[in-house]
Order: C-alpha cells, then sequence, then structure tokens
C-alpha cells in the first residue's frame, strides 16, 4: 500500500484505538470487577473472575443499597426537571428567535450565559435556604432547571431560526393565535432538539451527586448517585468494590436505554440546532 494512503487512513484508525481504550478499560474494569466475588474484588484490576456471581453481586446492590428508593428519588426530581427545562426552553427560544431588539438580545445572552458560567454552589444554597427548598425535591428540581435552561434555550433558538416564517403567518392568517402557533407548528417541528434536550439534561442530571449532595444532603431524598455515596461512606461497602461496581451497572443501565434510543436524534439534534 501506498505509504501516504497508510498514513492517512492510519490516523483516524490511531484516534478509533485510542478513544476504544479510553473508553472500553473502565467498562471493562466496572464489568469484570461486578462479578467477582469480595475475595477477589478487593484490588480491581482487569482479569477474568475466577468464579463468576454476578447474580448474587447485583442482588446484594439492589437490597443493601436500597437502590429502589433512589431511584424513586431520581425519577421525582430527574423527570420534573427536564419537562420544566424542555418547556421554559421551547417558549424561551421561540421569543428569542422571532423577536428582534436589544431587551431581547441581551436577554439571550444572559440566558445563554449558564453555558460558560457555572453556578457557584454556597450561593445557590443559600438562597435555597432563605426560600425554605433547601434539602427538598422542589429545590433539586429548580436547581437543575436553571442549570440546564441555557443549554436548551442555545439549541432550541438555533433550531426556530432555521424554520420559514411563512409557517407561522400562514397560521396567523387563518386565525390561529400564539399559543396554537406555538404548540401545533414550532413544537412538532423542536422535536429532534427537544430529543437531544431530553437526553442531554436526563444523563446530566441522572449521574450528579455534586449538586445534590449539597442541596439534598442525602436522608431519605437521596437520589441513585447520592445514596451509593452515602451507603460507600458509611463503610457499608467498605472493600466491597464487587458491590460498588455492581451498583454502578444497575444505576446505569436506565441511561443506557436512553441513550440507545436516542442516540440518532442526539447528532441530529445538536447539528440542527448549532450549525443552522
Amino acid at each position: 500500500m501506498n505509504p501516504s494512503a497508510l498514513v492517512r487512513y492510519g490516523r483516524p484508525g490511531l484516534v478509533l484505538l485510542l478513544a476504544g481504550l479510553a473508553v472500553g478499560v473502565p467498562l471493562w474494569l466496572v464489568l469484570v470487577t461486578s462479578a467477582k466475588p469480595q475475595a477477589e474484588a478487593v484490588r480491581p484490576n482487569l482479569d477474568l473472575p475466577g468464579r463468576w456471581q454476578p447474580g448474587a453481586n447485583y442482588a446484594d446492590a439492589v437490597g443493601q443499597g436500597e437502590m429502589l428508593r433512589g431511584l424513586l428519588n431520581s425519577l421525582l426530581v430527574v423527570v420534573p426537571s427536564v419537562v420544566l427545562v424542555l418547556v421554559l426552553g421551547a417558549g424561551a427560544a421561540w421569543v428569542f428567535a422571532r423577536r428582534a431588539s436589544r431587551l431581547v438580545s441581551a436577554a439571550y445572552a444572559l440566558c445563554v450565559s449558564g453555558l460558560l458560567l457555572p453556578p457557584a454552589v454556597i450561593t445557590v444554597v443559600m438562597e435555597l435556604r432563605q426560600l425554605g427548598l433547601a434539602g427538598t425535591r422542589p429545590g433539586m428540581i429548580a436547581v437543575y432547571t436553571g442549570m440546564y435552561l441555557s443549554t436548551s434555550i442555545f439549541f432550541m433558538t438555533g433550531f426556530i431560526r432555521a424554520i420559514p416564517t411563512e409557517l407561522e403567518e400562514a397560521a396567523r392568517i387563518d386565525g390561529a393565535g400564539p399559543a396554537r402557533i406555538f404548540g401545533r407548528i414550532v413544537l412538532p417541528l423542536l422535536r429532534p432538539v427537544i430529543a437531544t434536550a431530553t437526553i442531554m439534561v436526563t444523563l446530566y442530571a441522572w449521574s450528579d451527586v455534586f449538586y445534590a449532595f449539597f442541596v439534598l444532603g442525602g436522608g431519605d431524598r437521596a437520589t441513585l448517585p447520592l445514596n451509593l455515596y452515602k451507603v460507600a461512606s458509611a463503610q457499608l461497602y467498605l472493600n466491597n468494590w464487587h458491590l460498588v461496581f455492581a451498583y454502578v451497572v444497575v444505576m446505569s443501565l436506565p441511561m443506557v436505554a436512553v441513550f440507545l434510543v436516542g442516540q440518532r436524534k442526539i447528532v441530529s439534534g445538536i447539528t440542527s440546532g448549532a450549525v443552522k
């Protein structure tokens, strides 16, 4: 083969190999360790288990780690957060895309500034305490909504700007009001971006432990990642890496399913919202 062809095709192959190793090695470590007995998992490694016991490990992780309660808490926090991000983001994006003024431009810049400026945890917690929302699910929902609303507005605004305004003008001529235009024309066209925002916000919020630790603080309202941190720090999983990794695998299954279902929508939604 021509040396130039080797160089041309070799570089993408090297990149794919490095990416595969970066993702595959930690994934393999988690999977094989979750199937080992406690004696073999004291020092996690990439070796195959000498004795396989994934069923017992996963059953212990679900039972001892109180995963069912953590799953319910995660759903009660993540689902309302995603709904609010989508509804508020779509409504705001429609206004930003269709109105042209200095005030609207300033408001848009302020909203998308959340992409660059991470929230200050201490300030957020203090504000929640002043409002009586610290340690509550509504407070956690408000934090997630505020954190990820900027991303939703950014992608949706770019997508709506690419939608011909003639569609909305024709609906107005037929007597449709703003609410009907938004619900019957704009929202159906936003499906790729809505799917993308849903998956991205769900993935981020589902695996969050940092903000959940400061806002919820554990207890009966602990989400799945926060619950894992709680049982691990309480020495329930001390040197029981097989249970820790089994917990991680079970906790990740819902997000793997969501990603596999909507992976095509992620690419189309991001390119539509950011490039168009």
